[in-house]
C-alpha cells in the first residue's frame, strides 16, 4: 500500500469516528466534565460565562458534604440497594433462568412472561401502586396483617428501606432472568449431556459447566446493578420521596433536593453527582477484580 492510499485510508476512517465522536463529547464527555467544574465554583444559578460573582472557591463543596449527616444516611440507602441488587436480583434472577432453562416446572413462557412483566411497566406506576399498598395504617400491607394478627400494628414506618428493598427486588430480577436465560442457551447442550453421561450430578454440571461459562455475563449483570442501583430516582421520588424525614433519600434525591428544592445549591448538588461517578467506578473495579480472581473462562 502507498503513502497516499494510507492517508486515504486514515482520512476515512477520521470521517467515520468523528459524528459519533462528536456526539460522545456533547452528550456525554462535556457535561461530565462541566459538572465536575460547578462542583469547584460557587455558581448559583444564572449565567455561568460573565458572571461578575462566579469564581472558583476549590473543593468547598466536598469538605461541606463530607460533614452532613444526610449525606452519609443517602450513601448507606443506596449501598442497600446495591447489595439487594448484587446479591438479591442477580442469585435469584439466576436460579429462575436456571430453573426455567432446565425445564424444572410446567408452563415455562409463562413464568418467562410474568417474571418479565415488571421490567415494562414505568416505576412511577410502581411507585403508586406500592405506596397504596404499604404507606399508611390502612394500606392493603396493614389490612393482610390484621387478617392475620386482628392486633397488628402499623410498623413499616420503623424500617422504612424495607419495602422500597422488596419492591426493587420484585421489580428489576425479571431482567436479569432474561439475561442469564439467553446466555444459559447458548451453551452446548451436548457439553451437559456428556458430563451427565459420566456421572456429573446437577451441581457440579451447574459449578463446573454453566457458572464458568456465564462469568462474563454475570460481571456484566453486576456493572448493571451497580450503576442502577446508584442512579434509582423515579421509583424512590414517587414512592417514598425520601421520607420519612429524609430516611429513604438516596444520593439522587439528594442531589435533586440540593439543585432544585427550597435555596439551590448547584455546586454541592454537581459535587454528589461527581461523588457518586467515582463511587460507581469503584464498585466496578472491585467486580472486576473478582471476577478476574475468581471467574472462570467463557
Amino acid at each position: 500500500m502507498d503513502l497516499s492510499s494510507r492517508k486515504e485510508e486514515r482520512l476515512s476512517y477520521i470521517i467515520l469516528v468523528l459524528p459519533a465522536l462528536a456526539v460522545y463529547l456533547a452528550v456525554l464527555a462535556f457535561p461530565t466534565i462541566f459538572s465536575v467544574i460547578l462542583s469547584l465554583t460557587n455558581y448559583n444559578g444564572g449565567k455561568v460565562f460573565g458572571n461578575p460573582n462566579f469564581r472558583l472557591v476549590g473543593i468547598k463543596s466536598y469538605i461541606e458534604i463530607f460533614h452532613n449527616n444526610y449525606f452519609y444516611l443517602a450513601l448507606k440507602n443506596n449501598l442497600l440497594i446495591v447489595l439487594i441488587s448484587v446479591f438479591g436480583q442477580l442469585p435469584l434472577g439466576f436460579i429462575l433462568a436456571y430453573i426455567l432453562s432446565r425445564k424444572m416446572v410446567r408452563g415455562v413462557d409463562f413464568f418467562q412472561t410474568m417474571i418479565y412483566l415488571p421490567n415494562v411497566i414505568s416505576p412511577v406506576i410502581i411507585g403508586i401502586l406500592f405506596k397504596s399498598f404499604y404507606w399508611n395504617s390502612d394500606s392493603v400491607y396493614m389490612e393482610i396483617l390484621r387478617a392475620v394478627n386482628p392486633h397488628a400494628t402499623y410498623n413499616v414506618l420503623e424500617h422504612p428501606m424495607i419495602p422500597v428493598l422488596v419492591v426493587m427486588l420484585w421489580m428489576y430480577t425479571g431482567m436479569y432472568v432474561i439475561i442469564f436465560l439467553a446466555n444459559i442457551q447458548r451453551i452446548d447442550t451436548s457439553v451437559i449431556e456428556a458430563a451427565k453421561i459420566d456421572g456429573a450430578t446437577e451441581g457440579q454440571t451447574l459449578r463446573y459447566i454453566i457458572l464458568p461459562a456465564l462469568s462474563g455475563v454475570i460481571v456484566t449483570c453486576a456493572i448493571l446493578a451497580i450503576s442502577g442501583s446508584l442512579k434509582s430516582f423515579d421509583l424512590l421520588y414517587v414512592m417514598t420521596n425520601g421520607g420519612p424525614a429524609g430516611r429513604t433519600r438516596v444520593l439522587s434525591l439528594f442531589m435533586y433536593d440540593m439543585a432544585f428544592r427550597g435555596s439551590p445549591n448547584y455546586p454541592l448538588a454537581n459535587a454528589i453527582s461527581t461523588i457518586m461517578v467515582l463511587i460507581s467506578f469503584a464498585l466496578i473495579a472491585i467486580t472486576r477484580a473478582a471476577e478476574a480472581k475468581f471467574g472462570g473462562k467463557e
